[in-house]
């Protein structure tokens, strides 16, 4: 039946948590572009065939006018739905730069789609680009600190950084006080928390 496949899609998106991402799925994807290639040549079907009848496309009421009619009105639905579920999925990756910086966690890029993946690179880039045009980091506090500095304890051995003008040896467990911008890139990635006492 038509137009079970798009729906499948959209149902996908409102099942799926909130900022998460189901695995791309490129079989029903895949499928809807097949059902809109078939309504596109049905459609096209029709109207040559009312042409060659030399029938008036726009004022003829018939049954191919009624068919292409179906037909169109099919291909724009798939289509509405087609974006729909591309759109959402590209706000989630957007917000991923936000949430765990220009490097996605491996988890996450085998549930992407090659296309997606660059659109992510490139969303990535642009913001950098963005970044260094303006000399202001936009990825550290996405809520305004109430201290510059906190305490952070280290989830896995990261090994010796430089912070801004001392260095710091990250191991595991180790607890740190550190200035909040420093420790932000750590925290998004996953490598430590925010100790609260």
């Amino acid at each position: 039946m038509y137009g079970r496949h798009a729906s499948q899609l959209l149902k996908e998106i409102d099942s799926s948590e909130a900022g998460q991402l189901a695995p791309f799925n490129s079989d029903v994807f895949d499928q809807v572009i097949r059902e809109c290639n078939e309504h596109n040549s049905q459609f096209q079907s029709l109207i040559r065939k009312m042409v060659e009848q030399n029938l008036d496309i726009e004022t003829t009421r018939n049954e191919d006018h009624y068919g292409a009619a179906i037909h169109h009105l099919s291909l724009l639905r798939n289509k509405r739905c087609l974006m729909a579920y591309m759109y959402n999925r590209a706000e989630v990756i957007q917000s991923f730069r936000w949430k765990v910086g220009p490097v996605l966690p491996h988890d996450i890029q085998e549930k992407l789609h090659f296309s997606e993946k660059e659109y992510f690179k490139n969303h990535s880039a642009a913001i950098k680009s963005y970044i260094s045009k303006m000399d202001i980091d936009l990825t550290v506090d996405m809520v305004p600190p109430k201290d510059p500095y906190i305490q952070v304890r280290v989830l896995e051995d990261i090994g010796e950084v430089s912070l801004g003008d001392h260095s710091v040896s990250l191991t595991k467990n180790s607890l740190h006080f550190l200035r909040r911008t420093d420790a932000e890139q750590f925290i998004s990635q996953g490598l430590m928390e925010e100790f609260l006492e």
